[in-house]
């Protein structure tokens, strides 16, 4: 239907908005198609910026339709109050975990900010759960979410409550969050192979593991650099 609208034509650009709009609810609401309805959320940001009904979609389809990226959506919403909604972090652990079990794209996504949520005791009346955190951290690691296996290296590294210190483990986690593009798991394992930490010393990684993580620290500020200028 986009190839048939004259985009320069504004009643036609306007007309075709109207039925996009119409035909979101009308998928959403009485054809029940949870797509239709993540859809519509998608158009009321993007096009009518109203942030408050679509807050309200969201609230149907992750509540009816258990949809996981809708759930993840509601839970970033209730993070920052969002479309109108009362700010609340375990409102949002709720939506993330819901998103976390069921799959979908936002599903890792999902799984990481539970164990984050756990992790620093927001949704445990201020009690860290790093066990339950490492946990979650762990589900989005083998999914390859790069803060995730970070996150893990650093909770093996230090060692918690429920989570005895492993230099090893550490080290298997740091490497893959390296492999994965984190900057900081680069320059952690390259520390480890410096010191011999978990691993027998060796100074040829440990050199390469920081070339890797300075090659990164350079991709990421020339990313920075072209969204400032080309905004």
């Amino acid at each position: 239907m986009a190839g048939l609208v004259d985009f320069q034509d504004e009643e036609q650009v306007k007309s075709y908005l109207q039925n996009l709009e119409v035909e979101g609810h009308y998928q959403c609401y009485k054809e029940n198609e949870p797509e239709g309805c993540h859809r519509l959320v998608d158009y009321l940001e993007a096009i009518k910026k109203n942030f408050d009904e679509a807050a309200k979609v969201l609230k149907f389809n992750c509540e009816e339709n258990h949809y996981t990226d809708s759930c993840y959506k509601l839970g970033m919403y209730y993070v920052t109050g969002k479309g109108g909604l009362t700010p609340s972090l375990k409102t949002a652990y709720d939506c993330f975990l819901k998103a976390c079990e069921n799959p979908g794209k936002k599903s890792i996504s999902g799984c990481h900010n539970v164990g984050l949520l756990t992790h620093d005791g927001h949704v445990n009346d201020d009690r860290p759960d790093p066990a339950r955190a490492r946990d979650y951290y762990t589900k989005a690691c083998e999914g390859n979410y790069a803060p995730s296996c970070f996150n893990l290296s650093t909770i093996y590294l230090q060692g918690a409550p429920g989570v005895p210190k492993d230099m090893s483990v550490a080290l298997k986690y740091s490497l893959k969050a390296c492999d994965l593009g984190h900057m900081w798991a680069c320059a952690n394992a390259s520390r480890m192979f410096k010191l011999g930490d978990g691993v027998g010393r060796d100074d040829a990684k440990a050199e390469a593991l920081k070339n890797r993580a300075r090659q990164l620290h350079q991709e990421q500020h020339k990313s920075v650099q072209s969204l400032t200028f080309g905004e």
